[in-house]
């Protein structure tokens, strides 16, 4: 089993600023493409930003400049540092990971979810 295991969230004014973290824990044999993805109220899950294994980074439009998504692969763990927070950026926020257990089979695993507010 992988667990997937977040922390961070919680209240903020609008220009404030949030870190994330996520850590992976298990059978692990290797992590690959870790991220976050958020849901607001009444919206679908949405993505955050994505990191590869390489370091490669992909981020929504509208948390351009804004996020920074990084791992520590000795850790097991990805980190999202969230700066000029906008009521917009409310939502729970959910960790995810592709992940080689080992057996070698690869599954994508999805944290619990940690709550962000923004309030204006």
């Amino acid at each position: 089993q992988v667990q997937l295991v977040e922390s961070g969230g919680g209240y903020v004014q609008a220009g404030g600023s949030l870190k994330l973290s996520c850590k992976a824990s298990g059978r692990i044999f290797s992590i690959n493409a870790m991220g976050w993805y958020r849901q607001a109220p009444g919206k679908q899950r949405e993505l955050v930003a994505t990191i590869s294994t390489g370091d490669n980074t992909n981020y929504a439009d509208s948390v351009k400049g804004r996020f920074t998504i990084s791992r520590d692969n000795a850790k097991d763990t990805v980190y999202l540092q969230m700066n000029s927070l906008k009521p917009e950026d409310t939502g729970d926020y959910y960790c995810h990971s592709r992940v080689t257990n080992i057996a070698r089979i690869t599954g994508d695993y999805w944290g619990q979810g940690t709550q962000v507010t923004v309030s204006s």
